[in-house]
């Protein structure tokens, strides 16, 4: 009987611990958050991808207002359209011009906002908001993204709080996208690595000069070979007329 008591108590133990746990962990997956389509590397472009959840029971997300990181303008900032909603990028004036590709960009796209023209996100759903963007920044680990959620009942919800290290992650944080290191692959070649690729091609051209070379020698022995064939069957058949005769 006491050991039917204790594995009850246990139990209802376990169950209010699991019930602590869930009640912790819940609003860590209804945040605003950010994440890229495979990786997002410094001095490269990446497709961002900005998931909203609705959290409210009674109530439906309605409009998104994302505010583009002022320390690191970006030069070019493109969104996917999305059924159901209509987007508005603002740009504004930079205090120092960018360049890309050569060219001095005195504005950037400091927001984007996208408002729903129907129902928006219901209660238990969660949208993804694309935006294309580069080229990243390669003089910090992360961009910061401050984003404002409006529900159909006029309640806003403020992503701005920044993560600050060491300390606990607030209550409204900012969506924040992790940089991964610069991606060599398509990097200029140095002198050397283009004087090796020239070698290179002199060494496969030589190669194919040797080819030919052998290509053509086979080919003289072969004739060289039908025609002694051919003068070995007349001499054959010269001595048999005379043996005959």
């Amino acid at each position: 009987m006491q050991v039917s008591r204790t594995a009850s108590r246990v139990t209802a133990a376990t169950a209010v611990a699991g019930t602590a746990v869930l009640a912790l962990s819940a609003p860590a997956f209804a945040h605003v958050t950010v994440q890229p389509e495979g990786t997002a590397a410094k001095g490269g472009y990446a497709v961002i991808d900005f998931k909203v959840p609705n959290e409210r029971d009674n109530a439906s997300t309605t409009k998104l207002e994302v505010n583009l990181p002022a320390d690191h303008p970006l030069a070019s900032v493109m969104p996917e359209p999305v059924a159901g909603w209509s987007v508005k990028v603002t740009k504004s004036t930079l205090d120092k011009p960018l360049t890309l590709h050569g060219e001095k960009i005195a504005q950037a796209v400091t927001k984007v906002t996208w408002t729903a023209d129907g129902k928006g996100i219901q209660p238990g759903y969660f949208q993804k908001f694309p935006l294309s963007v580069g080229a990243l920044p390669e003089d910090t680990d992360q961009l910061v993204f401050k984003a404002i959620q409006t529900y159909s009942n006029h309640e806003v919800v403020r992503w701005i709080e920044v993560q600050q290290e060491g300390q606990d992650e607030p209550e409204n944080p900012a969506p924040a996208l992790e940089l991964s290191a610069a991606d060599d692959d398509h990097a200029t070649p140095a002198a050397g690595d283009t004087d090796s690729d020239s070698d290179s091609g002199k060494e496969t051209a030589a190669d194919g000069g040797s080819g030919g070379g052998s290509d053509t020698t086979a080919r003289v022995l072969g004739i060289a070979g039908i025609v002694i064939g051919a003068a070995g069957v007349a001499y054959g058949v010269l001595v048999g007329r005379r043996r005959t005769a």
